[in-house]
């Protein structure tokens, strides 16, 4: 009769264990997840050629949320969603609120002074003029040729709250695995 009672408490013992051993840590980490995917970082495929050679079709990427505009800086990668497209993008930054670009012959100039861009893919001849009205920003592919950016946009700039995350880390493929420059 004792041996019934006490198979019945390890019993009873054993579904408790599997609960907490099991169960809380799994929804824990499901709701983990969740938040950090929501708040802190989201991850991207390139569905385009247009970042080539610093990122290719089908690289997957670790992006960090955008919560503060003003730590933005020129040459940061950035994903955002254009209403003109309807649909989210990444490019390089090119042009923060208030900045004159001129594209002379491919070569980009911003307020006055070339800058120098050593991950461009392939140059194009593109020419025009652009000043960014405040709080908003101006986005260039690194594969000029082939990119659909800015400079071909009816409005070339996007708002600020539309940015939605800077690229970090280089997921996929593996042996490419590291920081985005």
């Amino acid at each position: 009769m004792e041996s019934k009672v006490n198979k019945r408490k390890i019993d009873k013992n054993n579904k408790g264990n599997f609960f907490t051993d099991w169960i809380v840590p799994i929804g824990l980490a499901i709701v983990i997840a969740f938040l950090i995917n929501k708040y802190l970082t989201f991850k991207v495929l390139i569905p385009s050629e247009s970042m080539v050679p610093t990122l290719n079709v089908d690289d997957q990427l670790f992006v960090t949320k955008v919560y503060n505009l003003d730590k933005l800086k020129r040459g940061d990668i950035l994903v955002f969603y254009s209403d003109e497209l309807g649909e989210s993008l990444i490019k390089r930054l090119i042009g923060l609120p208030g900045d004159k670009i001129k594209i002379e012959n491919g070569i980009v100039y911003v307020n006055g002074e070339k800058l120098e861009e050593d991950y461009i893919g392939t140059p194009d001849k593109f020419n025009g003029e652009y000043e960014v009205p405040e709080g908003k920003y101006f986005f260039l592919g690194d594969n000029r040729l082939v990119s659909k950016d800015s400079r071909y946009w009816k409005n070339p700039y996007i708002d600020g709250e539309d940015i939605q995350g800077k690229a970090q880390i280089k997921v996929y493929p593996f042996s490419e695995f590291g920081k985005i420059k």
